[in-house]
């Protein structure tokens, strides 16, 4: 496995997610610089897993932009409605993104489907070299849904998952709370692990 040094593209276009990958860089010394920032287009997310995503986009951002490339792909997965919104959660959201109406159809659904609310919050992260070589590492955070949403902090899914153990959804909580509690935190906890 290389070192990682220097640039390294975040193949992500979601400010937030940017911004919570730069957070849990930071400590390595790497400098970020996304996707968006570089003009690389968004390659469409084709594969029927989080880590076929990740691996697709991050191949995709190391080959155009001939630097390393660090993909997430993540989800919401709600075990009582069959695992979804899965690898489909920001499409739930639709091409505005409303995730206020993502979070009604999963509740919809979810008391539908009868009393169990319990879900997990997915991240699969894949980095990538300019070679084309790609390995990913993927961590969880388990929780419930609640409704209705609570908290402004956060996006997408965030105001309606109370993670396990505390009485305050993600979206109540500051970055600087959420983050080491969060799926991305876990799986970069497995990614730092490979590179020492």
């Amino acid at each position: 496995m290389p070192r990682l040094t220097g640039r390294l593209v975040v193949a992500s276009h979601n400010a937030g997610k940017v911004r919570e990958i730069a957070a849990l860089l930071g400590p390595l010394g790497i400098t970020p610089v996304s996707a968006g920032e570089l003009g690389l287009p968004e390659p469409e997310e084709t594969e029927a897993t989080f880590i076929g995503n990740a691996a697709l986009k991050a191949r995709a951002a190391a080959l155009a932009s001939g630097l390393p490339a660090l993909s997430d792909d993540s989800g919401l997965e709600v075990f009582a409605i069959g695992g979804d919104p899965g690898v489909y959660s920001a499409r739930w959201a639709g091409p505005n993104k409303d995730f206020g109406a993502a979070m009604q159809s999963v509740w919809e659904k979810l008391s539908a489907a009868g009393d169990d609310r319990s879900a997990r919050f997915v991240c699969a992260l894949a980095l990538a070299q300019p070679d084309g070589s790609v390995e990913t590492f993927e961590g969880e955070a388990r929780g419930t849904i609640v409704w209705p949403p609570r908290g402004e902090k956060g996006f997408g899914y965030d105001p309606i998952f109370e993670p396990l153990g505390l009485d305050r959804t993600f979206g109540e909580m500051t970055h600087e709370e959420k983050l080491p509690r969060t799926h991305r935190a876990r799986a970069f906890e497995k990614l730092v692990a490979s590179l020492k």
